[in-house]
């Protein structure tokens, strides 16, 4: 394997480790005994969990005017996140472990978040704030024994605050900035908390988010006598957000509610600019939890959420000359769909044996409506889809056992040894059953020092477009939803180490390597009854049958996690991570499912290759490696200032090539690598008032995210927040 990461920031990343051993002061850092749930279902301190597990807790992301989870994630090295550094209101989608976008979970409140109106159900992060985040914590590799579908890659779980001391408080904050050109951001946060005594809370947050921003597609076109119209694309959101709760010694009991709300301009897609096309996002998440300790070694948990989505575009006629003439085309579309789950866990543990057990219940729904309109001398040309009739559905059923057993059962030599055995039957409504499992074993060599190794199994259910969309060409009756697919599948195998010192630093070094078959591609299909010299060539006929989905091909993904933190000094923290990934994909005619495409040719989307022979492409899109360093310095009570230095090596990304295939298909480009530095200030003017300045892209590096879309340049955010 071959890695590459700028030499600058492995010096620094090796300075930061060499300091461990010299560091012998006890000034304890938070970061490696954070307690977390999500890596086991149970409170246990991060340093003793046997995964690649990581807390970003709410003091940390106050610090600087960060914008939003995105923000957050990218900044901490949280694999690579799509539109971080995009006009704001682009999607945000999230590459973890070289896992596709929709092959990551991501939670609230352990209610997972998707929008099954969508393509491929993946998450996305635009829709999220940090107004009453506590902490976040990210279970990097296989999860889904505990959290079930699309847990490939890792689990991103939102925490969102309860109870604080007893009283009135409140957290206020405003930032407004500037990222490019004739650009602004303006964004408004109100968190309210009110406690009793006895256990009973109310939190109330509102966040309110205004862009005016770049042109977000990348103008090629140089000739001066080409008409444009090029417009900047803005972006507002809104979440209003509430919870109401009561936690005291036996109960935890919450209810909560989140809107989402957001307005965009958007383009047709890379280089293409479109200046009255737009789109309208809203989400609800209702989610109620209920816990109850029955004994020092027994809790029953119930989880619940519904969400339902709506998500709206319009794109009208464009103007495309001097004259003021247009296009002649409108398209309106309205996405619909519901997401509902239910789950009841048990815990049960005393000192050897701590155990989980679960029962729980996923339905998801999605419906369309879609007009189009293209007028021409020939004519107007009308189109109108109507999903509803279909009640587009799907229910995911599983059972869960996850237990850790300590080596003194065994023997007391083994006291030391740490033993973590998942197992999670599922049951879906369309494929029918699949199980995954965990087997992960730790052993601690020292007070100070932790080895681990995991072995897990995680699954990607296919979405309910993926499985039931009914359009067809009109050369065939082959649908484009295809009810034969079958979960992606994955086994993961990872070997790591934790190492802290005196309380002072922590290392984490881990190794992965990860497979997962039956990948859900997404291909053309041709005349069966042509040679594929031939197709597309003869004008008097049409070899086309029209697209579908297939379980289609193996990804393979190897790579390098490191993760530190070191208090140099009672002034001078360094903290950081490097994600180092290599992969490939392979395709093979075998696993072709001809039931469904009737024997028909299969040419790949992803790379335009047609599949009568084994395909092997190691352009994973979108899985660059990364290094992330942050350094804190605190010289008095009330300053605190950060730099942080991401780097970001060379990538592939996707765009649509005419001349591949008959009619074309993907093709790849490679991207640059790139560094960003960031410098952020924090003062406390008085003990509740703070004032914070943070300038992002300090050097103004010009790079690309993206093909085809534009990213901020030197951007400038400056904040007061009020905290009592």
């Amino acid at each position: 394997m071959r890695y590459k990461c700028n030499t600058t920031v492995f010096s620094i990343l090796f300075f930061s480790v060499s300091v461990i051993a010299a560091e012998n002061d006890t000034t304890k850092i938070y970061k490696a005994d954070e307690i977390v749930i999500t890596a086991t279902r149970v409170n246990r301190p991060m340093f003793d969990i046997g995964r690649n597990v990581s807390v970003i807790t709410s003091k940390e992301f106050r610090v600087s005017p960060l914008n939003d989870i995105g923000d957050v994630l990218s900044k901490e090295g949280v694999g690579f996140i799509t539109g971080a550094t995009l006009n704001p209101g682009m999607q945000q989608s999230l590459f973890l472990r070289g896992a596709n976008s929709n092959q990551t979970s991501v939670f609230f409140d352990d209610i997972r978040l998707t929008d099954p109106s969508s393509t491929n159900n993946a998450p996305n992060l635009i829709e999220l704030s940090l107004a009453n985040a506590e902490q976040i914590e990210i279970v990097r590799g296989a999860h889904s024994t505990l959290y079930g579908s699309s847990a490939i890659g890792g689990v991103v779980n939102i925490i969102s605050r309860s109870n604080q001391l007893p009283g009135f408080h409140i957290e206020a904050d405003m930032t407004a900035g500037t990222f490019g050109s004739q650009t602004s951001a303006l964004t408004e946060n109100i968190f309210l908390n009110y406690s009793l005594p006895a256990g009973m809370y109310v939190n109330a947050a509102l966040v309110n988010s205004g862009v005016k921003g770049l042109d977000a597609t990348i103008d090629t076109v140089t000739r001066s006598s080409v008409y444009k119209n090029r417009d900047r694309d803005g972006f507002h959101k809104l979440n209003v957000i509430g919870k109401i709760g009561f936690r005291n010694e036996d109960w935890d009991l919450h209810l909560s509610f989140l809107q989402v709300q957001e307005k965009a301009d958007i383009d047709k897609g890379a280089f293409r600019d479109d200046n009255n096309a737009r789109l309208d996002f809203e989400r609800q998440l209702w989610t109620i939890g209920t816990s109850y300790t029955i004994n020092d070694g027994m809790k029953l948990k119930y989880i619940g959420g519904y969400s339902p989505i709506q998500r709206h575009t319009i794109d009208d006629s464009s103007v495309v000359d001097l004259l003021g003439t247009t296009d002649h085309s409108f398209s309106e579309d309205t996405f619909k769909g519901t997401t509902s789950s239910h789950e009841i866990l048990f815990e049960a543990g005393m000192s050897a044996v701590r155990t989980v057990i679960g029962l729980g219940t996923q339905r998801e729904t999605m419906t369309q409506q879609s007009y189009l309109y293209q007028g021409s001398v020939f004519g107007a040309y009308e189109s109108r889809t109507n999903l509803d009739t279909l009640h587009l559905s799907s229910t995911l059923n599983h059972i869960l056992f996850h237990t850790e057993i300590d080596g003194t059962i065994l023997a007391e030599e083994l006291k030391n040894l740490t033993i973590v055995l998942g197992l999670r039957m599922n049951h879906h409504s369309s494929y029918g059953d699949n199980l995954t499992y965990e087997v992960n074993p730790s052993y601690r060599v020292s007070k100070n020092s932790l080895l681990f190794i995991s072995f897990s199994t995680g699954f990607n259910a296919p979405s309910l477009y993926q499985l039931f969309c009914p359009t067809t060409y009109y050369t065939s009756d082959i649908t484009r939803g295809n009810v034969l697919l079958h979960p992606e599948t994955s086994s993961s195998v990872e070997l790591g180490w934790k190492y802290r010192l005196s309380d002072r630093a922590y290392l984490m070094i881990s190794y992965f390597h990860t497979l997962v078959e039956n990948s859900i591609e997404y291909v053309y299909l041709w005349d069966k009854n042509i040679g594929l010299d031939t197709l597309g060539n003869n004008w008097m006929r049409d070899d086309y049958r029209g697209d579908t989905y297939l379980n289609l091909g193996k990804q393979t993904t190897s790579g390098l996690d490191l993760i530190f933190d070191v208090h140099l000094t009672d002034f001078l923290t360094i903290a950081g991570s490097a994600s180092l990934i290599t992969g490939k994909l392979a395709y093979y005619p075998e696993d072709i499912q001809n039931q469904h495409i009737e024997g028909n040719h299969v040419q790949l989307y992803s790379n335009g290759a047609f599949v009568t022979r084994e395909i092997e492409t190691m352009n994973l899109v979108r899985r660059p490696s990364s290094c992330n360093v942050n350094i804190q310095y605190k010289p008095m009570t009330a300053l605190l200032t950060q730099i942080d230095i991401r780097y970001v090596g060379s990538k592939y990304d996707a765009y649509y090539n005419n001349a591949i295939g008959p009619y074309g298909a993907l093709d790849v480009l490679k991207l640059n690598d790139y560094t960003l530095i960031d410098c952020a200030v924090r003062y406390e003017i008085h003990t509740y008032l703070s004032l914070n300045v943070r300038v992002e892209n300090i050097l103004d590096t010009r790079y690309s995210e993206v093909l085809g879309y534009t990213t901020k340049g030197r951007a400038l955010y400056v904040g007061t927040q009020l905290s009592f």
